[in-house]
């Protein structure tokens, strides 16, 4: 048999070319193709959006007549905000 790179004469039984280092056969499994890795920016932005909602329910809070619902708001906004980021910061870990 024949190097099919090189053209040397090489055994039947071969595996690779003992002149060139070519493989006699083409490999059997392919290697996967590593996935592209997201960047956190929508995460970044949503935690943003929600960041300022809780600042706005923070400031509405101080006018209106009841309060506490616009701070319970501007709570859950905050804590929705971090947990947005932590997340996102999990998801890039791996």
């Amino acid at each position: 048999m024949q190097c099919r790179q090189c053209g040397t004469e090489i055994a039947d039984k071969a595996i690779v070319c003992y002149r060139c280092g070519h493989p006699t056969t083409d490999p059997i499994r392919k290697p996967v193709a590593p996935k592209p890795r997201r960047t956190p920016l929508i995460a970044i932005l949503a935690s943003a959006v929600l960041a300022l909602g809780a600042l706005y329910a923070v400031y509405s809070s101080q006018e209106a007549v009841d309060p506490e619902r616009w701070q319970t708001l501007a709570g859950v906004l905050g804590g929705a905000a971090v947990m947005v980021l932590v997340l996102a910061f999990l998801r890039h870990r791996r």
